[in-house]
């Protein structure tokens, strides 16, 4: 089964995606990889094969200043969101497992908070938990990249330059003060999410304060928590592992 690479306008903006459907069994749930900030669609394909090799209809959007989607002048998170959910509405999806690293997971669970009668399962890696009010400032530069990491930045340019050259880097600034800027209204709409969700925790070099974990397991209802000892980049840095917990998440009745 192959994907099809395909271009669609949602609301004036040029989002590039990848869909199994035209090659692919009929899948009531499709299952949507959404990739984290400064990469592209394509650090899903090995997952995404062992989803296609399940009978799973797979969607691999770029996110909005990556990969083979536009750039554009505004890049708030919720923006993010919108377009996913744009996407599924283009597709004539009506349900959904969303899976989504990082940005990418943020914009997974606006979805779910948005339309919680469209996401069925929900998978989030590693995805940085917003300020709440009267939290301290969010640090970003405490942490210390794993060695996989450092190898991964090291030599990303050689293995996936066009993730690399297509990334709009003026997004970083306004995405820094984003992540420095309390969140309220994403905490209190965490009760909307009716989505089964599995939430991925790295180790050393990862960024979730657990603080801020803590509040989410208890708020966020049928949740289940799962550790590694890995960085930010599960799904890439212990790929075995990640497989083995989500995909019979995803497969389950």
């Amino acid at each position: 089964m192959e994907l099809t690479r395909t271009k669609v306008t949602l609301d004036g903006v040029n989002i590039a995606y990848r869909d199994s459907a035209s090659s692919g069994p009929v899948d009531p749930v499709p299952v949507m990889l959404v990739h984290g900030m400064g990469g592209d669609g394509h650090t899903w394909d090995q997952f995404a094969q062992a989803l296609l090799e399940r009978g799973r209809r797979v969607i691999i959007p770029d996110l909005r200043g990556h990969g083979r989607s536009a750039h554009t002048p505004s890049y708030l998170f919720d923006e993010f969101g919108d377009d996913l959910r744009r996407l599924c509405d283009d597709l004539d999806v009506t349900r959904i497992d969303l899976v989504g690293h990082s940005l990418g997971g943020y914009a997974c669970s606006r979805v779910a908070q948005d339309r919680p009668e469209l996401v069925r399962r929900l998978v989030v890696e590693e995805s940085p938990l917003p300020l709440r009010p009267g939290d301290p400032p969010m640090s970003l530069t405490g942490r210390f990249p794993t060695l996989p990491e450092l190898w991964h930045a090291g030599t990303s340019v050689i293995r996936h330059p066009r993730a690399v050259l297509a990334f709009d880097r003026s997004m970083t600034s306004t995405a820094l003060a984003q992540f420095r800027k309390p969140n309220p209204v994403w905490w209190e709409r965490l009760s909307d999410i009716e989505a089964s969700t599995l939430v991925l925790v790295g180790g050393p070099g990862g960024m979730v304060d657990p603080v801020k974990l803590a509040a989410l397991s208890e708020l966020l209802t049928g949740s289940r928590i799962v550790r590694y000892k890995t960085g930010h980049s599960i799904h890439r840095d212990n790929y075995r592992q990640f497989e083995a917990d989500v995909l019979p998440f995803l497969m389950a009745d």
